[in-house]
Formats: structure tokens, sequence, C-alpha cells
């Protein structure tokens, strides 16, 4: 029993240091743990805002790139049909020159071959009406040479 009396008695001068001690935890609670725990719940509230903030731009940013990146393909899709189609009036204006060259070509090669023929015609006319002017030349030259050349040569 003398051990319940002594327990009863560390128990009853235990009570001053345990209402104490939690008063002391009260008064931390109320002075220091609220506001901290208030100030982290902000803090976490704060990040949670900004992390959501950041999200929202990136991704806006990603729309505006994925929208840059549309115009900008189809403004290279466009400029490349431009290019296409210059590069095909630009074969066409060729393909016709070409055409109208070797046409020309053409006319010039016929137009050459009749001045030749032309040209032709008339020397074989002109040598044809000298032929007999040419000849008669020649037998006047070999009948007047002197004697002395013909029989010189003879022998």
């Amino acid at each position: 029993m003398e051990i319940l009396h002594q327990l009863g008695t560390l128990f009853l001068d235990a009570v001053p240091t345990i209402i104490v001690v939690l008063l002391f935890y009260w008064f931390l609670r109320w002075a220091f743990f609220q506001p901290i725990q208030k100030a982290m719940a902000e803090r976490t509230a704060r990040m949670e805002g900004a992390r959501a903030e950041a999200a929202a731009v990136e991704n806006a940013a990603k729309q505006e790139l994925d929208t840059y990146h549309e115009a900008l393909r189809r403004a290279r899709a466009e400029i490349y049909g431009q290019q296409e189609a210059a590069r095909q009036e630009a074969l066409e204006s060729r393909a016709k020159l070409l055409k109208a060259m070797n046409a020309r070509a053409q006319e010039d090669v016929k137009a050459a071959k009749a001045r030749i023929a032309t040209d032709l015609a008339a020397a074989r006319a002109q040598v044809e009406r000298e032929t007999p002017a040419l000849a008669a030349e020649i037998a006047r030259v070999i009948v007047e040479r002197p004697s002395s050349l013909r029989g010189g040569a003879a022998r």
C-alpha cells in the first residue's frame, strides 16, 4: 500500500508539471504551430497556383507554337506551289521558245537549201552556156599552137 501512496504522492506532485506542459503545448500550438501550418498551407496553395498558371501558360505557348508551325507549313506549301507554278511556266515558255527556234531553224535550212538549189541551177546553166565557148577557145588554142610545140610534144 505504501507503494500506492508513494505513487499517489508522485502523481499529485506531477500534476502541476503536467498542467504546465499541457499549457505550454497549447500555447506553442496557438502561437507557433498554427501560424507555421497556415503559412505552409498558404505557400503550398501559392505553389500549386503558380504550377497551374505555369501549366496554363505552357499550354497556351504550345498551342501558339503549333499554330505558328501550321501557318509556317501552309506558307511553305504555298511558296512551293508558287515556285512549282513558276517553274512549270518557265518550262512551258522554254519549250515554246525551243519550238519556235526549231521552226525558225527549219525555215532557215529550207531557205538555205532553196538558195543552194537556185545557185546550183544558176551555176549549171552558166556552165552549160559557157561550155561551147570554152570548148571553142580550147580548140582554137590547140589549133593555133606553133607546130614546133606540137611536134616536140609528140616525140
